[in-house]
């Protein structure tokens, strides 16, 4: 049986927005596969977890979900590890993030990483700086790329930690790490925050226009000593050099360039994430959002129900997210026999 699941998150637009923006997307092969599924799947949050409900659900699938409450990021470390070729000795490590925070009137407020352009060069020479903080207080520190760092921590084993998405934009106040040693975490921060301050590479970032690299994110915490739970998933395809924190735990990995490719593959249980919409939901720059979102009707939505109408795919399942709340929607070849249902987007609002 050939079965695909698909993650598009925050695909649910806002639904003070969603009536105009629904009405300016022109998706008939989306709007079809959405009305003919059945519901399979819901999650629904308080807008105060630590993990937003796509990276909660991505969890689950490769067994990375410790806490059953959101109560903490996914422990994702190890397996991000893995994904970049870096040996984990036996304790509890952590994604540490370069990142800017926002000064607001009364509170700090965390930026999207993605929007740092933070060079190999630069990054280098900031985790020099941060390495040598952390050893001098007994941490190890490893570099990934010039964003992601892994931390070694086994003390702040009990830490809440939320991840970068989820603070995104928010008061960073309730999102900053949460437990014993706590305040252990919060020292080192702002001595790295002072270390950072008015460095060269910073007064060169701002000169171009670019946001200074003024904090670090924790996040991510896992043991490497405790395995995860099987994986439901056989096949995880990519089609950009993106590395998944979770890949490392998929049985097989598969580069694509199209639809026609994954669906060549005949996917026993594959994954398909198309992420491209979480950086304008996250900015509020819903211009850019139906330019994506629209983008992807005719390349992977059109040649996925083709392959539900014909046969050489068995069953589809489609998974919709924003901040709060995650569908799942899922359908088959009979599905579409349903000639009652007529093509809708409805199904984009929570």
């Amino acid at each position: 049986m050939t079965q695909l699941e698909l993650l598009l998150p925050f695909a649910m637009p806002p639904a003070e927005l969603a009536r105009d923006l629904l009405r300016e997307l022109k998706m008939p092969a989306l709007a079809t596969l959405l009305a003919h599924a059945s519901v399979s799947g819901r999650q629904v949050s308080d807008g105060f977890s630590r993990t937003l409900p796509h990276e909660y659900w991505l969890a689950q699938q490769f067994g990375l979900a410790e806490q059953a409450d959101n109560s903490s990021s996914p422990a994702l470390a190890i397996s991000a590890m893995q994904t970049m070729a870096l040996p984990a000795e036996p304790g509890t490590w952590f994604i540490l993030q370069a990142v800017h925070l926002h000064i607001a009137r009364d509170h700090l407020v965390l930026t999207d990483p993605r929007q740092l352009q933070l060079s190999e060069a630069d990054g280098r020479a900031l985790f020099e700086i941060t390495h040598t903080l952390f050893e001098e207080s007994g941490k190890t520190l490893r570099y990934g790329d010039a964003q992601t760092w892994f931390l070694r921590a086994d003390d702040w084993s009990a830490l809440q930690t939320s991840t970068p998405d989820a603070a995104c934009g928010h008061n960073i106040d309730i999102w900053m790490p949460k437990g014993p040693n706590e305040r252990d975490w919060r020292r080192l921060q702002n001595e790295i925050q002072m270390h950072w301050h008015a460095h060269a590479i910073n007064e060169q970032r701002e000169a171009r226009g670019l946001k200074p690299v003024n904090s670090i994110w924790l996040w991510g915490g896992a043991s490497s000593t405790t395995a995860a739970a099987p994986t439901k998933i056989e096949e995880t395809f990519t089609f950009s050099n993106a590395r998944k924190p979770f890949a490392a735990q998929a049985g097989r990995q598969i580069a694509i360039t199209s639809a026609v490719d994954m669906i060549n593959a005949k996917p026993q249980h594959g994954l398909l994430v198309l992420d491209q919409l979480i950086e304008p939901a996250l900015a509020g720059d819903w211009s850019e959002w139906l330019t994506r979102f629209q983008a992807m009707e005719a390349a992977w939505f059109a040649p996925l129900l083709d392959a539900i109408k014909n046969g050489q795919l068995d069953k589809l399942t489609i998974t919709l997210s924003h901040n709060t709340a995650c569908s799942s929607f899922s359908l088959g070849k009979s599905s579409l026999r349903k000639f009652w249902c007529k093509p809708s987007l409805a199904r984009l609002v929570a």
